[in-house]
């Protein structure tokens, strides 16, 4: 090796640890500034969370996390809530980007407190509340709180992972969280029932063999820092923020 080849890896070292040593005193600071947060329950906090959303949240990838870009989270934050009233009750799985949208709407543009999170991840306890927030693990379908099993009148589920499997057992939580399907509607006048699925586009056939009622809709999901696969948002409804897709 010439000197000139050992210089440049002591460079390219050097530049590594350095990137390193960034991101180590980010995620530190980054964790006290949860620490803080945790034990602050005031007004602040509240207005805090509610304002910064998913800011708060860095991605991580082996957790398969992508978060979605601003419009996509509203706009799906939105399709929960048209024409919902008080009583209904509203599930989001494994997408905490459109749980944080809600969050920052104002309040007369959310019509029920009836809004939970499940999701892996534990640090989004903080973002919805130990009263709105459960934990969840797509490998074991069936075990989380009980309180919501059967009771869900709207429900919006992003698999973590494209592949059979977690497709699959995603539509297990998704079929046990779900009260049953009638054409019941809300005070509003509008369905109460509602099921959106976001996911890869080459998991179609998966999604229609879980969700057959389910259509591809002409609204496409985009996520904050891109994603190289193709996604789709899959729904047993339209509404003004999408129609049913008329291409096969």
């Amino acid at each position: 090796m010439s000197d000139s080849d050992s210089d440049l890896e002591l460079q390219l070292s050097s530049h590594a640890l350095a990137a390193l040593q960034e991101f180590r005193q980010e995620e530190e600071e980054r964790q006290k500034e949860f620490e803080r947060m945790y034990n602050n329950a005031d007004e602040e906090f509240q207005t805090k969370k509610r304002q910064q959303g998913m800011e708060l949240f860095k991605e991580d990838w082996q957790l398969s996390q992508f978060w979605y870009n601003e419009e996509t989270a509203n706009t799906l934050a939105k399709a929960l809530l048209d024409g919902a009233d008080e009583d209904t009750c509203i599930a989001v799985v494994s997408a905490p980007s459109v749980y944080a949208a809600i969050l920052k709407l104002n309040d007369d543009e959310i019509p029920t407190k009836h809004i939970y999170l499940l999701e892996f991840d534990k640090r989004f306890e903080l973002l919805a509340g130990t009263d709105k927030f459960l934990f969840y693990d797509y490998s074991k379908p069936l075990d989380f709180d009980s309180k919501l099993k059967g009771k869900v009148d709207r429900l919006l589920i992003d698999p973590p992972f494209l592949n059979e499997h977690c497709q699959t057992n995603s539509s297990i939580t998704a079929k046990a969280l779900l009260a049953p399907k009638t054409d019941t509607k809300t005070k509003c006048g509008v369905l109460k029932h509602r099921l959106i699925s976001c996911t890869g586009e080459r998991m179609r056939a998966i999604i229609k063999k879980n969700y057959p009622d389910t259509e591809i809709t002409t609204f496409l999901p985009e996520h904050m820092n891109g994603l190289s696969n193709e996604f789709r948002c899959y729904a047993n409804f339209e509404w003004d923020g999408w129609s049913f897709s008329k291409k096969d």
